[in-house]
Protein backbone atom coordinates (compact mmCIF):
# COMPACT_ATOMS: atom_id res chain seq x y z
CA UNK A 1 0.00 0.00 0.00
CA UNK A 2 1.31 3.13 -0.52
CA UNK A 3 0.10 6.30 0.93
CA UNK A 4 -0.02 10.24 -0.60
CA UNK A 5 -1.33 13.16 1.52
CA UNK A 6 -2.76 16.04 -0.16
CA UNK A 7 -2.66 19.08 1.65
CA UNK A 8 -5.59 21.17 0.16
CA UNK A 9 -5.06 25.15 -0.54
CA UNK A 10 -3.39 26.42 2.55
CA UNK A 11 -2.75 29.80 0.86
CA UNK A 12 -2.98 33.04 2.44
CA UNK A 13 -6.26 33.79 0.74
CA UNK A 14 -8.40 31.38 2.78
CA UNK A 15 -6.41 32.77 6.43
CA UNK A 16 -7.34 35.68 8.48
CA UNK A 17 -6.34 38.31 6.97
CA UNK A 18 -7.40 37.30 3.39
CA UNK A 19 -9.77 37.46 1.10
CA UNK A 20 -11.64 34.18 2.00
CA UNK A 21 -10.39 34.25 5.89
CA UNK A 22 -11.41 30.87 7.53
CA UNK A 23 -10.98 31.21 11.03
CA UNK A 24 -8.37 29.17 12.60
CA UNK A 25 -6.71 29.21 9.10
CA UNK A 26 -3.46 30.57 10.56
CA UNK A 27 -2.93 28.11 13.13
CA UNK A 28 -4.11 25.61 10.68
CA UNK A 29 -1.45 25.95 8.39
CA UNK A 30 1.25 25.98 11.04
CA UNK A 31 -0.23 22.38 13.19
CA UNK A 32 0.24 21.19 8.64
CA UNK A 33 3.71 22.15 9.17
CA UNK A 34 4.41 20.13 11.95
CA UNK A 35 2.65 17.20 11.10
CA UNK A 36 4.60 16.86 7.97
CA UNK A 37 7.85 17.68 9.18
CA UNK A 38 7.20 14.47 12.11
CA UNK A 39 5.65 12.20 9.38
CA UNK A 40 6.76 12.97 6.17
CA UNK A 41 8.17 9.39 6.05
CA UNK A 42 4.80 7.97 6.08
CA UNK A 43 3.97 9.22 2.89
CA UNK A 44 4.89 7.92 -0.75
CA UNK A 45 3.74 11.19 -2.24
CA UNK A 46 2.96 14.40 -0.83
CA UNK A 47 0.74 17.13 -3.31
CA UNK A 48 -0.39 20.57 -2.45
CA UNK A 49 -3.26 21.95 -4.70
CA UNK A 50 -3.90 25.95 -4.98
CA UNK A 51 -6.77 28.19 -6.47
CA UNK A 52 -5.02 29.58 -8.82
CA UNK A 53 -8.02 32.07 -10.57
CA UNK A 54 -7.23 33.24 -13.88
CA UNK A 55 -10.93 34.23 -15.39
CA UNK A 56 -13.04 32.06 -13.39
CA UNK A 57 -16.13 33.34 -14.78
CA UNK A 58 -19.36 33.07 -12.31
CA UNK A 59 -17.36 32.27 -9.21
CA UNK A 60 -16.27 35.72 -8.82
CA UNK A 61 -18.89 38.11 -7.96
CA UNK A 62 -19.44 41.79 -6.74
CA UNK A 63 -21.88 40.49 -5.34
CA UNK A 64 -21.53 36.91 -3.40
CA UNK A 65 -23.79 34.57 -2.52
CA UNK A 66 -20.51 32.86 -0.79
CA UNK A 67 -22.53 29.70 -2.08
CA UNK A 68 -21.73 29.77 -5.58
CA UNK A 69 -20.32 32.63 -6.19
CA UNK A 70 -17.60 34.30 -4.20
CA UNK A 71 -15.11 37.71 -3.68
CA UNK A 72 -12.03 37.30 -6.00
CA UNK A 73 -10.02 35.03 -4.00
CA UNK A 74 -6.64 32.94 -5.36
CA UNK A 75 -5.58 35.43 -7.49
CA UNK A 76 -2.97 33.83 -9.69
CA UNK A 77 0.24 35.68 -9.69
CA UNK A 78 -0.91 37.33 -5.85
CA UNK A 79 0.56 36.65 -2.95
CA UNK A 80 -2.38 35.89 -1.41
CA UNK A 81 -2.51 32.50 -4.11
CA UNK A 82 1.19 31.48 -3.11
CA UNK A 83 0.75 28.83 -0.63
CA UNK A 84 1.07 29.74 3.32
CA UNK A 85 4.69 30.72 4.66
CA UNK A 86 4.00 28.03 6.88
CA UNK A 87 4.25 25.36 4.35
CA UNK A 88 5.67 26.77 1.15
CA UNK A 89 8.91 25.26 1.62
CA UNK A 90 7.58 22.07 2.20
CA UNK A 91 9.46 18.66 0.73
CA UNK A 92 6.58 17.99 -1.39
CA UNK A 93 6.20 15.75 -4.68
CA UNK A 94 4.09 18.42 -6.68
CA UNK A 95 2.30 21.80 -6.46
CA UNK A 96 -1.31 21.57 -8.56
CA UNK A 97 -3.13 24.67 -9.53
CA UNK A 98 -6.63 24.31 -10.30
CA UNK A 99 -9.58 27.18 -10.81
CA UNK A 100 -7.98 29.19 -13.84
CA UNK A 101 -10.89 29.15 -16.00
CA UNK A 102 -13.40 27.67 -13.42
CA UNK A 103 -14.72 27.51 -10.09
CA UNK A 104 -12.64 24.20 -9.13
CA UNK A 105 -13.67 23.01 -5.23
CA UNK A 106 -11.42 19.98 -5.93
CA UNK A 107 -8.04 19.09 -6.08
CA UNK A 108 -8.55 16.37 -9.04
CA UNK A 109 -9.56 19.38 -11.22
CA UNK A 110 -6.09 20.97 -10.87
CA UNK A 111 -2.91 20.11 -12.45
CA UNK A 112 0.66 20.20 -12.40
CA UNK A 113 3.20 22.53 -14.40
CA UNK A 114 3.04 19.81 -17.41
CA UNK A 115 -0.62 19.92 -17.37
CA UNK A 116 -0.68 16.54 -15.81
CA UNK A 117 -4.16 16.09 -13.69
CA UNK A 118 -3.88 15.48 -9.39
CA UNK A 119 -5.65 11.99 -10.07
CA UNK A 120 -3.29 10.85 -13.01
CA UNK A 121 0.33 12.43 -10.40
CA UNK A 122 -1.14 9.51 -8.24
CA UNK A 123 -1.93 7.09 -10.12
CA UNK A 124 1.75 7.23 -11.94
CA UNK A 125 3.07 7.11 -8.39
CA UNK A 126 1.54 3.70 -7.29
CA UNK A 127 -0.75 5.67 -5.07
CA UNK A 128 -3.85 3.63 -3.32
CA UNK A 129 -4.65 5.48 -0.37
CA UNK A 130 -5.20 8.85 0.11
CA UNK A 131 -4.82 11.14 3.35
CA UNK A 132 -6.63 14.96 2.69
CA UNK A 133 -6.11 18.40 4.58
CA UNK A 134 -6.04 22.12 4.04
CA UNK A 135 -8.56 24.58 3.63
CA UNK A 136 -11.30 24.33 3.90
CA UNK A 137 -13.06 21.20 5.42
CA UNK A 138 -16.56 22.34 4.31
CA UNK A 139 -15.38 23.14 0.73
CA UNK A 140 -12.59 22.14 -1.62
CA UNK A 141 -11.02 19.53 0.84
CA UNK A 142 -14.55 17.91 1.29
CA UNK A 143 -14.85 17.63 -2.43
CA UNK A 144 -11.15 16.72 -3.42
CA UNK A 145 -12.00 13.74 -0.59
CA UNK A 146 -15.06 12.76 -2.18
CA UNK A 147 -13.40 12.84 -5.85
CA UNK A 148 -10.32 10.98 -4.33
CA UNK A 149 -13.28 8.27 -3.53
CA UNK A 150 -14.63 8.02 -6.71
CA UNK A 151 -11.16 7.79 -8.41
CA UNK A 152 -10.95 4.65 -6.49
CA UNK A 153 -8.46 5.34 -3.64
CA UNK A 154 -9.24 4.59 -0.09
CA UNK A 155 -9.50 8.06 1.54
CA UNK A 156 -9.30 10.03 5.31
CA UNK A 157 -9.64 13.17 6.24
CA UNK A 158 -7.22 14.04 9.17
CA UNK A 159 -9.84 16.28 10.69
CA UNK A 160 -7.33 18.07 13.25
CA UNK A 161 -5.67 19.34 10.26
CA UNK A 162 -8.60 21.40 8.67
CA UNK A 163 -11.02 24.17 9.43
CA UNK A 164 -14.50 24.37 7.72
CA UNK A 165 -15.53 28.22 6.87
CA UNK A 166 -18.36 27.67 9.16
CA UNK A 167 -19.73 25.13 12.05
CA UNK A 168 -22.78 24.91 9.97
CA UNK A 169 -20.78 24.28 6.64
CA UNK A 170 -18.55 21.82 8.24
CA UNK A 171 -21.31 19.22 9.63
CA UNK A 172 -23.04 19.40 6.23
CA UNK A 173 -19.82 18.69 4.87
CA UNK A 174 -18.87 15.58 7.32
CA UNK A 175 -22.40 13.97 6.37
CA UNK A 176 -21.62 14.33 2.63
CA UNK A 177 -17.95 12.54 3.74
CA UNK A 178 -19.74 10.19 5.74
CA UNK A 179 -22.39 9.12 3.19
CA UNK A 180 -19.63 8.36 0.98
CA UNK A 181 -17.90 6.14 3.55
CA UNK A 182 -14.62 8.62 3.98
CA UNK A 183 -13.61 8.72 7.94
CA UNK A 184 -12.92 12.13 9.76
CA UNK A 185 -9.95 10.88 12.08
CA UNK A 186 -7.90 12.94 14.14
CA UNK A 187 -4.34 12.82 12.74
CA UNK A 188 -3.11 11.68 16.50
CA UNK A 189 -5.38 8.06 16.19
CA UNK A 190 -4.48 6.99 12.73
CA UNK A 191 -1.00 4.63 12.09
Amino acid sequence: MKRALIIVDVQPTFCEGGALPVEGGNACAERIRTYVDDHRQEYGFIATTQDWHIDPGAHFSATPDYVDTWPPHGVAGSAEAELHPAIWDLDVDAHVKKGQFAAAYSGFEGVDEAGTLLGDLLDGAGVNEVDVIGLAQSHCVCDTALDAKKAGFTVRVLSDLTEPVSPETGAVASKKLADAGIPEVPSTEIS
